[in-house]
């Protein structure tokens, strides 16, 4: 599938929720994509990229903004404490904030730059063991206290269980957010952004069905 498909089929859903098609983000997930098939989409015009580790981000997105103006970096996979000036640096937005010691760290070295990427708080809507992100019960304090410690949060991201509907962790996220008075919801990927927009998703992260499958080895 095409580029030009994905933000034709994020416009008719937008559409259909009643939405306007410029109030959702799409972010392009290069992770682990050949050089090639991200160029042909940065030839194309498409700014808002998404990577899921620093250390890919790095030994890449400085020379593809050398080469291209205003490309927008989003950090989605976890973060490492240790990697977070890095990330500081290198990303507009980080949709991975998901404990409190990550917090602590942001708003130390925020304060050291004088500058902050824009955050996105990740929910664990499914309360699974593996996956990183605040549960829900917890979500409501744990906003409150990145907010004390003068973090940008703009949004909250959810990653649903794979054997769940997906669009009643997109509603438990809205509904999260709604509250919390933040309008940024980062939710949706290849299989279910269209569902996720329909829930009120700002950024939906859609990788293979832009660049094709993931090479493999």
């Amino acid at each position: 599938m095409s580029l030009e498909q994905i933000q034709a089929r994020i416009t008719a859903a937008a559409t259909a929720a009643g939405r306007k098609a410029g109030a959702v983000n799409l972010i392009a997930v290069t992770k682990t994509q050949p050089e090639e098939r991200v160029v042909k989409v940065l030839e194309q015009g498409h700014r808002h990229f998404g990577e899921n580790r620093v250390q890919e981000a790095e030994s890449k997105w400085p020379a593809y903004r050398d080469r291209f103006d205003g490309i927008v970096l989003h950090l989605i996979g976890p973060l490492q404490t240790n990697k977070a000036r890095q990330a500081m640096e290198l990303c507009d937005t980080i949709h991975s904030l998901d404990r409190p010691r990550l917090a602590n760290t942001l708003a130390r070295l925020a304060q050291e730059r004088g500058a902050c990427p824009d955050l996105f708080v990740q929910v664990n809507t499914g309360e699974e063991p593996q996956k990183a992100g605040i549960l829900p019960d917890d979500a409501d304090d744990f906003i409150t206290e990145c907010r004390k410690l003068d973090l940008p949060v703009r949004g909250l991201m959810c990653i649903p269980p794979l054997d769940e509907e997906a669009s009643l962790h997109f509603a438990l996220l809205a509904k999260i957010a709604k509250r919390n008075g933040l309008k940024g919801l980062s939710m949706g990927m290849s299989g279910d952004f269209e569902s996720a927009i329909a829930q009120g998703a700002t950024h939906v992260r859609v990788g293979s069905a832009i660049f094709g499958e993931r090479p493999t080895g």
